[in-house]
């Protein structure tokens, strides 16, 4: 059951919708992780404005994301190398 919820980002009140008791929490854990980061950036560049430092968050976040996705599905290439690798070898003991 869907369920509004505010979050509370860089100073600024968000309401959100969760979708479910998990969807929350992670909404949660990811505001409670952007609002560290955003306050990294605030102590680094104190004279950027909340949109700049917001922006070098996002940009961070999208760069591990899609670096986690390479490497997910690299993993992913080299279990199926390994799974035919070994369906071949028992196949080759019959």
């Amino acid at each position: 059951m869907a369920q509004n919820i505010k979050l509370k980002i860089a100073g600024i009140e968000y309401p959100m919708v969760a979708s479910s008791p998990e969807m929350e929490e992670t909404m949660r854990t990811a505001a409670e992780e952007i609002n560290r980061k955003f306050a990294s950036y605030d102590a680094k560049y104190p004279g950027k404005n909340t949109l700049d430092k917001l922006i070098i968050v996002t940009l961070n976040e999208t760069v591990n994301r899609i670096a986690c996705q390479k490497k997910m599905q690299a993993l992913g290439e080299e279990a199926k190398a390994l799974q035919d690798g070994l369906e071949t070898y028992l196949s080759g003991l019959k």
